[in-house]
């Protein structure tokens, strides 16, 4: 691209990959990070920057993908890449887009699309760090991704209860016990039905999950091309915090979109679209009982049929109430809808 000082406020045109044999080759995240063995969230990285390519710049706020990703004075990062605190991946991708248009404005730097991506935990981004990602989502003058990696715990400081945290579930702050076996009973948020409810000019939020490679880096990729802030909640297995064999980590992802506990969708300006397994479910195919997932994790060891039972009530209350499936859970009165229906 040649050298001008004309500003455009436009974005990469990064194309879907058409199958996995057609994704680029080239890694802008490799060796050097110091993550578990079967951490599902270096994968979420290193395929978030694949799929958003060398113009891009990281961001990162504190949490595993921050401690693992510079220990010793080594990272993986082959792109330019900054820490942020905890609660500000919002704040840092409102800030960096701004700069960047800043400069090129300016003329102090060429202009041409920069992609801005700024990751966060479930404990940095659901819950410290939900005003500002909410208040990025507002500025559509601005070109930035949030990504929300989500392994339901604040896992970066020993297992701590997040928001995210599923029913349940034992942490270091929820352990269960002879005197009462459930600590920790409050339902997970809805992240991304969220945002993408309170936030109309937000031209997209998605879901995702790294056991479907491929789909999650076109979201990426759709994220990064449309332009405006933008946001994407991917479900990551922790093999430390979810206590199961690192090798069960893709399965695992795989069962929570089988059994329905966490949906894949995108919202495109307004609109609802289901897609991978969760599309296959809304079309018909019965979903997995709960069970199958909570079972391999030992932080659902402690659960007794009447747990299971619940669970799986409330999985089937998101698929069969809600008047979105699986995405808000907003439900009609009757009259509503029979006055809808009238018309």
């Amino acid at each position: 691209m040649a050298e001008t000082t004309t500003f455009s406020n436009t974005t990469q045109i990064l194309e879907p990959f058409r199958g996995v044999k057609r994704v680029t080759i080239e890694e802008y995240f490799t060796s050097g990070h110091r993550t578990c063995q079967g951490c599902e969230s270096a994968l979420v990285m290193k395929l978030m920057v694949k799929a958003s390519g060398p113009r891009t710049i990281v961001l990162g706020s504190t949490g595993c993908m921050y401690v693992a990703n510079t220990t010793y004075y080594t990272t993986p990062w082959v792109v330019p890449w900054m820490h942020t605190q905890l609660g500000s991946s919002g704040s840092a991708a409102l800030g960096t887009a701004a700069g960047l248009k800043a400069l090129m404005k300016k003329g102090k730097m060429k202009s041409e699309p920069i992609n801005v991506i700024a990751f966060c935990g479930d404990g940095g981004g659901a819950d410290m760090g939900l005003g500002a990602i909410s208040a990025t989502l507002t500025h559509k003058e601005y070109n930035s991704l949030i990504l929300l990696y989500d392994n339901e715990s604040y896992a970066n400081t020993d297992i701590q209860l997040s928001g995210m945290t599923p029913y349940g579930a034992n942490t270091t702050f929820s352990p269960p016990g002879k005197v009462k076996r459930l600590i920790h009973t409050r339902w997970k948020k809805n992240m991304a039905g969220m945002l993408a409810a309170g936030h109309p000019e937000c031209r997209y939020v998605a879901t995702v999950c790294a056991s479907y490679a491929v789909e999650m880096m076109n979201r990426v990729r759709r994220a990064l091309t449309i332009g405006g802030p933008t946001f994407i909640h991917s479900l990551d297995p922790c093999p430390k915090g979810w206590d199961y064999d690192p090798m069960l980590s893709h399965e695992l992802g795989e069962l929570a979109i089988e059994t329905g506990i966490f949906p894949l969708y995108e919202v495109e300006d307004g609109q609802v679209k289901y897609y991978g397994k969760t599309k296959a479910i809304v079309e018909g195919r019965p979903r997995k009982p709960v069970r199958e997932y909570l079972l391999r994790q030992g932080r659902f060891a402690h659960f007794i049929e009447e747990d299971l039972t619940y669970f799986q009530a409330k999985v089937d209350e998101m698929w069969e109430k809600w008047e979105i499936p699986a995405v808000v859970p907003f439900r009609r009165l009757d009259a509503t809808k029979a006055a809808l229906s009238a018309k």
